[in-house]
């Protein structure tokens, strides 16, 4: 498969150009599995309960690489398996989905745990830093 050339921008609106990169339901559901799971290989992503198509799961991966969001990586482990993993500019989307998590709690039924919900509100600041942490270590 090529790698993906992303267009140029629509406008210079940041809303459109954020959408433009990474605006559809599977590419934030990508990058919630990776900032909250930590690194990922292909399967584990295909298999994370949204039930993503393969061909769909393999444009978006690819999509956000080519926008810098994330990254694949070798498994240190087993060298035939790649992981993927947030870049830094990947990781700084954190506020946004943290804020996503506490916007549809607020006003939607969630599965999202209660506790986790109002940590997010009442503690927003150190579950970012412990997130940014956390990817540092990674």
């Amino acid at each position: 498969m090529a790698e993906p050339v992303l267009p140029p921008p629509r406008s210079g609106c940041p809303i459109g150009i954020a959408l433009d990169l990474f605006g559809d339901r599977w590419s934030l559901l990508i990058v919630r599995d990776l900032l909250f799971g930590g690194p990922r290989s292909y399967t584990q992503l295909a298999e994370g309960g949204e039930g993503i198509a393969s061909n769909i799961l393999s444009e978006r991966l690819a999509r956000l690489e080519a926008g810098g969001i994330i990254e694949r990586r070798q498994d240190e482990n087993d060298r035939r398996r790649v992981n993927y993993r947030l870049t830094a500019k990947g990781i700084d989307l954190a506020p946004v989905l943290v804020d996503m998590v506490v916007w549809a709690a607020r006003h939607e039924e969630t599965a999202a745990p209660p506790k986790t919900v109002r940590r997010f509100e009442r503690e927003r600041e150190e579950v970012l830093a412990e997130l940014r942490k956390k990817w540092r270590k990674s």
